[in-house]
């Protein structure tokens, strides 16, 4: 089964890193893709740009567009993985692994009921 493994924070935390901070943060949460990867379990994984350039689409019919910050919590949604586990205990286990490198992050896991690749991105 996937499962979305949604990665929150303070954005302002993450912000405040330094390049070479950050820059660790990201070689240790690669190693967790990688190894993820190598055993066929990692799908898609993004790290999400700015809360400030996000936008939310709400509301009946064509909807509204409303900028900026959609959440109204202290942490944001700034990443997801998308993981191929075999059950939930499975999917924990690996987001335990990113926990253990990024400590002061938040992973929700949640089953994905339906997924739908879609075309391959390339990397920019």
């Amino acid at each position: 089964m996937f499962y979305a493994v949604l990665a929150y924070h303070v954005e302002e935390a993450v912000q405040s890193w330094t390049p070479d901070e950050d820059a660790a943060l990201m070689k240790d949460l690669l190693d967790v893709n990688d190894r993820l990867t190598r055993e066929g379990k990692l799908g898609p994984a993004a790290r999400l740009g700015a809360t400030a350039e996000a936008v939310t689409l709400r509301g009946p019919g064509d909807g509204m567009v409303i900028d900026g910050p959609f959440a109204e919590t202290k942490e944001q949604l700034l990443g997801l993985y998308v993981l191929d586990c075999a059950d939930q205990d499975e999917a924990i286990a690996a987001a335990r692994d990113l926990k253990r490198v990024n400590p002061s992050a938040v992973y929700e896991i949640r089953p994905i009921m339906l997924y739908l690749p879609g075309a391959k991105l390339a990397a920019s």
